[in-house]
């Protein structure tokens, strides 16, 4: 296993003369400059992250992290903590709005256990990479241990090299984990100073006492912690969740590989923010998919520097906003690709 300082010294800034050298070669296919809009964009960017215009996202996955959350002790949620465990069964059967998406895009699927509470059967589905049966409640202490936080961001440092050893040359990721938009709540408040109330919504459809309770929360969560917070790893380390953390080592291990990472919605887009702040130039290799509607995640895209792709005020999360990403970004490449050069149709360019 890759270690987690080994694979921040392999992150390097895309180079800009191959996104310059993308942007002329638009120019060269038989289209009106710029008529592709933000496509285009998307297409210079991965060429850029290969450094090649001989560009595949032939072998697409999405990776699921699930795991249980301590600060669920605080009734931040209105499902009971053994929801997590029973989705990720439903995930293995195929049930899932990400089954449905994932099949309806032929993307490969892989679900993986870091921190489930509730013990699942052995499956040859389901990749198990247990670090702890959730995490604490971080009203009351840290929610890892500095060795689980390390843990967790190997494992997803891991399963992007994985990823990349087998021939996926198009990532993305998403979550599961009862309590994790508190979680993700509390660290977008912790990076970007935002007030608790800025950053907290309904998650899996809280009422207005349950949004009480979250912002309470957040808010003891933030006082304990203030000390440990003032580092990307103090705030992963003490309000974050086993899943976020393995998903901010996939960020991490994809860029390191140089292969293009879809994020999902608010809770992995806290996951790459962390990501971010570890490592600046991982933002390069990193594709915003959609704008969810918790009031938190604009804040975070802003870490990002990017405007998501879709808007379509989803909220769910299980990685179902990177699927619609991807299929974007394939037709991107695709038409960056396979379309004709004015000089090869023989088309007269302006």
């Amino acid at each position: 296993m890759k270690s987690f300082d080994t694979t921040l010294q392999e992150i390097y800034p895309i180079d800009p003369r191959w996104i310059d050298s993308a942007r002329e070669r638009q120019l060269e296919l038989t289209k009106p400059p710029g008529s592709l809009g933000r496509l285009e964009e998307l297409a210079n960017r991965c060429a850029a992250i290969r450094e090649s215009f001989e560009l595949t996202t032939r072998r697409p996955r999405i990776v699921i992290f699930a795991a249980d959350h301590g600060v669920c002790a605080e009734g931040i949620s209105p499902y009971p903590q053994e929801v997590t465990a029973q989705m990720v069964l439903n995930f293995l059967r195929g049930g899932a709005a990400i089954n449905a998406f994932a099949r309806s895009g032929e993307i490969e699927l892989k679900v993986v256990d870091v921190g489930v509470a509730t013990p699942l059967p052995r499956s040859s589905e389901l990749i198990s990479r247990h670090v702890a049966p959730g995490t604490r409640n971080f009203c009351a202490e840290p929610a890892m241990t500095v060795a689980e936080m390390f843990q967790a961001l190997e494992i997803g440092i891991e399963l992007a090299g994985d990823s990349a050893m087998v021939g996926c040359d198009l990532l993305g990721f998403g979550e599961m984990g009862i309590g994790n938009t508190t979680s993700a709540s509390a660290i977008t408040a912790a990076l970007t100073g935002q007030p608790v109330d800025a950053v907290v919504g309904c998650g899996a459809g809280a009422d207005d006492a349950g949004i009480a309770r979250k912002c309470s929360a957040v808010q003891r969560a933030l006082d304990l912690h203030a000390e440990n917070l003032r580092d990307p790893l103090g705030i992963l380390r003490c309000v974050g969740g086993i899943e976020i953390a393995a998903m901010c080592g996939f960020c991490l291990g994809a860029a390191a590989r140089r292969v293009p990472v879809v994020t999902d919605g608010f809770i992995a887009t806290a996951a790459a923010a962390v990501a971010i702040r570890l490592a600046p130039a991982a933002a390069g290799y990193i594709f915003a998919s959609h704008r969810s509607v918790e009031p938190g995640h604009s804040h975070l895209l802003a870490i990002l520097g990017q405007q998501p792709l879709l808007d379509l005020g989803m909220r769910l999360g299980e990685g179902t906003g990177a699927a619609l990403a991807i299929k974007l970004i394939q037709t991107a490449v695709a038409a960056f690709t396979g379309m004709a050069t004015f000089a090869s149709a023989g088309v007269t360019n302006k």
